[in-house]
C-alpha cells in the first residue's frame, strides 16, 4: 500500500494479528487492512511470527492487550489453538480446528472456523461447483477437517481422505459420517485416480524442498486439483498437475472467499 493512503496509527489504533510459522506467505493482512480502511475502521493488521511451542504464552499476552481486536489463525496452529480458548463455535468444536479469534472487551478469547466456507466460495466464484463431484483431500488437519465438511455439505458425491496418520483419517471420516450418514466415505492412499476434484489441504509446497502431498501419476486430464497453499503461487503440485493436463486451482481463492467473513468476525468496524 503507498505511503500516502496508509492509515495514521494512532493511540487508538485497535490491534489484529496473524499467528503463524512461517509466515512470509501470509496474504491476510493486506486483504483485511485493505478492508478496514475501505470500512474507516481505525484498525491495523500485522504479522505474529509464533513457534508452536511459544503459542500458549502469546495468547496468554495478547489475551491482557486491552487494544487487540483478535487474530487469524493459520499453520501449524489452527488445531492446537482450540483448547486454549474460552469459547468456540459449534462449527470449530465439530472440525476440532480454528483460524480466527476475536478477544472480547472482559479477555475471552472466542474462535471460528472459516476455511471450509472460504475453500468452497473460491472454488464457486471461479467456475467449479463442487456440487455433484467426487473428491480426494489429502490432509487431516485443521485446515483439511473444515474442508471436508464443506465439502460434504456442498454436496460432493463421494469424499476419499488421505494423511500419512492413519488415525487423524479414521477421526475425520467418523466425525463426517455423524452428520453426513449418507455421504460415501473413504481412508485412501497416495493416489488421487477416479476423482473429479482433487485437493491439497496441508501445508506440504509452502517449502521449496517439500515432498508431494499425493501420487502425481494417479492425476489425470480433466481432474480439477485446488490448493490451500498461497505463497507459492503454483505449488510443485499444481505444476505437476498441469503438466499431466488438469485444471488447476490456486489458493488465493480461498483466503479471498472468507475476507469478509473473517473481517466481520472480528467486528472491524467504525
Amino acid at each position: 500500500m503507498p505511503a500516502t493512503t496508509r492509515p495514521e496509527i494512532t493511540g487508538h489504533t485497535r490491534v489484529f494479528a496473524i499467528l503463524a510459522d512461517p509466515i512470509a506467505q501470509v496474504k491476510a493482512p493486506q486483504g483485511l487492512n485493505r478492508i478496514m480502511a475501505g470500512r474507516g475502521v481505525d484498525g491495523v493488521m500485522v504479522p505474529l511470527h509464533v513457534a508452536a511451542a511459544d503459542l500458549g504464552t502469546v495468547l496468554a499476552g495478547l489475551r491482557a492487550v486491552r487494544s487487540f481486536g483478535g487474530a487469524i489463525v493459520t499453520v501449524p496452529h489452527k488445531t492446537a489453538i482450540v483448547p486454549l480458548l474460552d469459547h468456540v463455535s459449534d462449527a470449530a468444536r465439530l472440525v476440532g480446528a480454528v483460524n480466527a479469534v476475536r478477544r472480547e472487551p472482559d479477555g475471552r478469547l472466542v474462535g471460528e472456523i472459516l476455511d471450509g466456507a472460504g475453500f468452497v466460495a473460491g472454488l464457486r466464484a471461479a467456475g467449479h461447483d463442487p456440487r455433484g463431484r467426487s473428491a480426494y483431500l489429502a490432509g487431516a488437519g485443521g485446515a483439511a477437517n473444515a474442508i471436508a465438511f464443506a465439502l460434504a455439505e456442498a454436496g460432493v458425491t463421494r469424499l476419499t481422505v488421505h494423511n500419512r496418520t492413519q488415525a487423524r483419517v479414521e477421526d475425520l471420516v467418523a466425525r463426517l459420517r455423524r452428520l453426513h450418514p449418507d455421504l460415501p466415505l473413504a481412508p485412501g492412499g497416495p493416489d488421487p485416480a477416479g476423482h473429479d476434484l482433487v485437493v491439497n489441504a496441508t501445508s506440504l509446497g509452502l517449502r521449496p524442498d517439500d515432498a508431494l502431498p499425493l501420487d502425481p501419476a494417479g492425476l489425470t486430464a480433466g481432474q480439477l486439483v485446488a490448493e490451500i497453499i498461497m505463497q507459492p503461487a503454483e505449488t510443485p503440485l499444481l505444476a505437476a498437475a498441469a503438466a499431466r493436463g488438469c485444471r488447476t486451482h490456486p489458493g488465493l481463492p480461498m483466503l479471498e472467499g472468507q475476507l469478509a467473513l473473517m473481517a466481520d468476525f472480528l467486528r472491524m468496524r467504525p
